[in-house]
């Protein structure tokens, strides 16, 4: 049995990475964790490439690829969370009992929580072999990291207004439940390039583009949310073709 190869070593690194996101997010080093998030990415990226690349996709890489997971796109998105409301009751001079603030900050891994059923119901599920029924883990990690770049460049001034408890609990609930929702996510999966197949990546890529260029960390986000909208739109659009 074979443990150690490309498309393994590629899923511990994004395992590692996710480590050490949650390292300096508890040391105070919060700037650093997008980068590590971005290496995580990454690394999930291309271990399926490797995987079917090297011709040597195994049961263990899936499991193995899933457990990384729940550290790098599940752990690490919740976490953030419970730092910033944390940081939120922090501020606050009501809430002086740290046990307190600790207790009403826990609700942020809700997405730690949902992250781990949405990816044990990915490996079981033989629908999302082209497409994702529900938010993909990367893709809420995604939209969390993006949060936070927003609050700490305070992107178009924006720190103060997000920076709010019934926002961020917001924040967790719904993402929660898109994980785990049913609603029909496009995947990045090419079988061809051309246009008629592949225009709803296309646009979408365009779209990314343009918001990247022109409001940069706050368009992570809204990348995030167009992604959902588009995703639902094209959804629809679908079915309504098979059925007229």
């Amino acid at each position: 049995m074979q443990l150690i190869n490309l498309a393994n070593i590629l899923t511990l690194i994004n395992l590692l990475s996710g480590c050490m996101a949650i390292v300096f997010m508890f040391n105070y080093r919060m700037d650093l964790v997008p980068y590590l998030t971005v290496v995580s990415l990454i690394a999930d990226f291309f271990d399926g490439f490797a995987a079917r690349f090297t011709k040597n996709p195994t049961d263990i890489g899936k499991q193995l690829d899933s457990l990384a997971d729940v550290v790098s796109f599940g752990l690490v998105p919740g976490a953030i969370m419970f730092q910033l409301l944390f940081q939120k009751y922090e501020s606050d001079p009501v809430f002086y009992s740290t046990t307190k603030m600790y207790l009403l900050s826990a609700p942020a891994f809700l997405i730690t929580l949902f992250a781990a059923l949405r990816l044990a119901k990915f490996n079981v599920d033989t629908r999302q072999s082209d497409s994702f029924l529900g938010l993909a883990t990367p893709a809420a990690t995604i939209f969390v990291v993006g949060f936070l770049l927003v609050f700490m460049h305070n992107s178009f001034g924006l720190s103060e207004l997000i920076f709010q408890r019934k926002i961020l609990y917001v924040i967790v609930v719904l993402l929660s439940a898109l994980m785990v929702s049913e609603i029909p996510m496009f995947a990045f999966k090419f079988k061809s390039f051309a246009w008629q197949t592949n225009q709803t990546v296309y646009l979408f890529i365009i779209l990314s583009v343009i918001l990247l260029a022109t409001l940069k960390f706050a368009a992570i986000p809204l990348l995030i949310i167009l992604y959902i909208t588009v995703s639902i739109i094209s959804a629809i659009r679908k079915k309504k073709s098979l059925t007229t």
